[in-house]
């Protein structure tokens, strides 16, 4: 399957919609925190990315990891540099 890209705030974004949607977070009101995804080289799946360091997420590792294992499928981190650069590049007014 070919993985579409994202840049890591939207992919930071999914993996927190995904965690927050899940019938044991729900139930309980637990709000886990997704920290930035981690550029790597590509693993054994095509993935060039990973995730360590949940927020909020004791006792829920086996559901994050089974999102984590779902978005790792469908995506992979923009490597384009246009998504690396400055932010304040090319700002108005400079």
């Amino acid at each position: 399957m070919l993985r579409k890209t994202l840049n890591a705030s939207r992919l930071q974004e999914e993996v927190n919609r995904r965690i927050q949607r899940l019938t044991e977070v729900l139930e309980e009101g637990v709000k886990i925190r997704a920290p930035r995804p981690l550029l790597q080289e590509l693993d054994a799946t095509g993935c060039n990315w990973d995730m360590k360091h949940f927020g909020n997420a004791i006792g829920y590792e086996r559901v994050i990891a089974g999102v984590l294992k779902t978005v790792r499928a469908e995506y992979n981190l923009s490597t384009d540099s246009k998504d690396l650069a400055n932010p304040f590049e090319n700002f108005p007014g400079d």
